[in-house]
């Protein structure tokens, strides 16, 4: 039975989706205007393991991670290039879907762009007109009346009295209340622009992603994800404008992953403290990464240094080491193994418990690697299904063990061994350990067993 922590309600619910065997999810995607960082990558991740989970247990999941594709920071960054904001858009697009294949993220059942869906929102902005949730300023911009929604803050736990204005909400004279957030921005020189019923403009912020959910998912779904930084005002205001316009609930389940920190501050460009996905890539594989980034609760934060990256590099060698050298088997049915780490996953998705488990079966293989091969490969595999609902231990593993970001000489390290293992059958000790202890220098360990010598990397 799956029990989600739901922001919302702030307790944790028996998972139950509004159709039966189906689940609509909407995760709030990226700004498109650079390249993709470390903070983003921590919140997709997580909900990449939520999607795979709920298609583990056989649901048919209908996944929406939208685009934002016009905003203030695209049209600034394609001035300053002299540019069009579609070639910015276009070329981060595509930037942010490469790192995050390379991080094995699932591709979404849909990717939205907003500006696709100028004329749906328009439409979602007359039918707040019409009802009298929405007004039209002086200077021709269309604004949400954030008094006329009674329930306004009970997604963030605040009374709307002692709300602040989001960072993202411009504060203005021509607003009734300064919490009241813009629909529709009348253009500006220079800036893109659509048609509309109050004039050429573009949408706002918040209404983009109510559209898009909306139109992709229907007027209610279970999921909506995202950060926690979005709770308020993004979420807070996606809820508002919805319920106004369909007056039903609009989400089921509210999930919000935790903060990203660097060595414990956290992560902000303003301070500098921030990792480029491509960037960490260079330095580290990228099983790596995505291990990293979905080792802690999803609600938790979660620590970024390299020393913590060089620590789970050496973590996920270890599960690669019990799967070295297996042969092939069929997965346990229902095994023990199994049970535990679905226990830890229907519990709001808890993988640092799943991956205590996941060591626990990679150190039973060890364990019975030399009683039965048949007994530590049904082991392996069950080792490898489970990683994969995790979106791990999917490479051969001699392929993992023997992967570095030095530059190495493979050719030559098979010379080494091959020198090492003549000198050993000369029973020349000194020169098989002097071989042996400059492999080692090189940070490389070899490892004898009844069908030869490997190596793999010392940080590993």
């Amino acid at each position: 039975m799956l029990k989600i922590y739901n922001s919302l309600t702030q307790t944790k619910e028996v998972f139950s989706p509004r159709e039966a065997g189906k689940v609509k999810l909407y995760v709030c995607g990226p700004t498109v205007y650079d390249f993709c960082h470390i903070g983003n990558a921590r919140s997709f991740a997580a909900f990449d393991v939520v999607v795979r989970y709920l298609r583990f247990l056989g649901l048919d999941v209908t996944y929406v991670r939208n685009i934002t594709d016009i905003d203030d920071k695209i049209i600034r960054r394609a001035n300053e290039n002299k540019e069009s904001f579609q070639a910015v858009v276009d070329r981060f697009t595509q930037a942010m879907q490469d790192d995050l294949a390379d991080l094995n993220l699932l591709k979404p059942t849909y990717e939205p762009r907003a500006t696709e869906f100028v004329p749906h929102i328009i439409q979602f902005i007359e039918k707040l007109l019409a009802k009298n949730a929405a007004y039209i300023a002086a200077n021709g911009d269309v604004y949400y009346d954030v008094r006329q929604c009674q329930h306004y803050g009970h997604l963030s736990h605040r009374n709307i009295d002692e709300l602040e204005s989001g960072a993202r909400v411009d504060i203005s004279d021509l607003k009734r209340d300064p919490l009241d957030f813009v629909l529709w921005k009348m253009a500006k020189p220079n800036e893109p622009k659509w048609p509309s019923p109050w004039g050429e403009g573009r949408p706002g912020w918040h209404i983009e992603c109510s559209t898009m959910s909306v139109e992709l998912l229907g007027a209610q779904f279970d999921i909506h994800g995202g950060g926690r930084d979005l709770i308020f005002p993004h979420h807070e205001n996606e809820i508002a404008q919805s319920e106004s316009v369909t007056n039903q609930p609009f989400v089921t389940t509210w999930m919000h992953a935790g903060y990203l920190q660097i060595d414990k501050e956290k992560m902000s460009k303003s301070l500098g403290n921030f990792f480029l996905i491509r960037e960490l890539l260079k330095a580290f594989p990228a099983e790596v990464l995505r291990y990293f980034l979905i080792s802690s609760h999803y609600r938790s934060s979660l620590n970024f240094s390299e020393v913590i990256l060089q620590q789970t590099h050496h973590a996920l060698g270890r599960l690669y080491t019990a799967l070295r050298e297996l042969p092939s088997a069929n997965p346990l049915v229902n095994s023990e193994w199994e049970q535990k780490f679905m226990a830890a996953m229907n519990d709001d998705f808890n993988t640092p418990i799943a991956f205590s488990v996941l060591f626990e079966l990679a150190h039973e293989i060890q364990r019975v690697r030399h009683q039965s091969s048949q007994a530590a490969a049904e082991l392996g595999a069950t080792l490898k299904k489970l990683g994969n609902i995790l979106g791990i231990l999917q490479t051969e593993p001699t392929v993992f063990l023997q992967t570095s970001t030095e530059t190495v000489d493979v050719g030559n390290i098979e010379a080494c061994i091959l020198a090492r293992n003549n000198a050993r059958q000369m029973k020349n000790w000194a020169e098989a350990d002097r071989i042996r202890d400059e492999l080692l220098a090189m940070s490389i360990v070899l490892e004898d067993s009844s069908e030869g010598t490997t190596w793999k990397f010392l940080s590993t």
